[in-house]
């Protein structure tokens, strides 16, 4: 039987955290997860820059003209500090929380690598949450692209961390967590995003070579080719594969639903496993 080193990885979209109705932070979402994190999760969170924008809209009654980069940059800075005092809010107070903005070098680079998991290792034992999101206050896509492009010369391979889905795959990589779990606004991976019967429960196989196979087959048929049209399915797919290799179990579910009702299966989800 493999060994895990940490209970859950968990990671949530900012579709999630967003109350389109009201424009602002789905606090309802957030205070119910938050409530239920504890030491040995750790938690991925998107969400900055579109909290960043609204909070910035309902202050000056208008939004930035600067280059898209650039609003970016300047959103997800504001937004970041409130997504984080929101998180503390709800929180255990018996636990400590901790904000880790990463970028791919977090994961290309050894040296950087071994600092990110010892960091998250101490955790537990220290009763902290880690609530980790990609650092785009100071990343440009510029020298992001042209860093990536030397890594693939230099290595022939780099992890990109082109959003949370495939850095909460690499975290769950790099601390070999028990659970992924994947939260978004539908209830997981579906044949046909416009048939709700359609939902796949589960993907498994005899072993991790037909799991994988499993995943690929899936990957070609089902609908979603692009994040726009899709929640990202093909993408997600993609990421999970390297966490399935290692044993992980994967789970894609809705965030109306509990941490707790999803892990143990009591609502529907797409769940990928032997």
């Amino acid at each position: 039987m493999a060994k895990f080193d940490i209970e859950l990885v968990g990671k949530i979209g900012s579709i999630a955290l967003i109350d389109r109705e009201y424009q602002d932070i789905n606090y309802n979402i957030i205070a119910r997860l938050s409530r239920e994190l504890r030491p040995g999760y750790i938690w991925i969170t998107s969400g900055a820059t579109e909290i960043g924008r609204l909070d910035f809209l309902k202050r000056n009654g208008f939004e930035l003209d600067g280059s898209d980069e650039d609003n970016k940059t300047d959103y997800s800075a504001q937004g970041q500090s409130i997504l984080m005092q929101t998180y503390r809010q709800f929180i255990d107070s018996r636990y400590s929380v901790r904000q880790i903005l990463v970028e791919h070098q977090h994961f290309n680079d050894e040296t950087k690598r071994q600092h990110l998991y010892e960091m998250l290792m101490r955790c537990p034992e220290q009763k902290a949450i880690p609530i980790i999101n990609y650092n785009d206050a100071v990343c440009s896509e510029e020298n992001r692209k042209t860093e990536i492009l030397k890594i693939k010369e230099k290595q022939g391979r780099a992890i990109e961390c082109i959003d949370n889905d495939e850095t909460a795959s690499q975290i769950a990589c790099l601390v070999k967590c028990k659970t992924l779990l994947i939260l978004s606004t539908l209830d997981g991976i579906y044949n046909d995003i416009s048939d709700p019967g359609s939902l796949i429960e589960k993907v498994s196989g005899k072993d991790v070579y037909e799991l994988l196979d499993n995943v690929n087959e899936l990957q070609n048929h089902c609908y979603g080719s692009n994040r726009k049209g899709s929640h990202g399915a093909k993408a997600k797919l993609e990421y999970i594969k390297e966490p399935l290799k290692n044993g992980t179990t994967v789970i894609i579910a809705n965030s109306k639903y509990s941490i707790k009702d999803i892990m143990e299966g009591k609502v529907k989800s797409t769940v990928f496993g032997l």
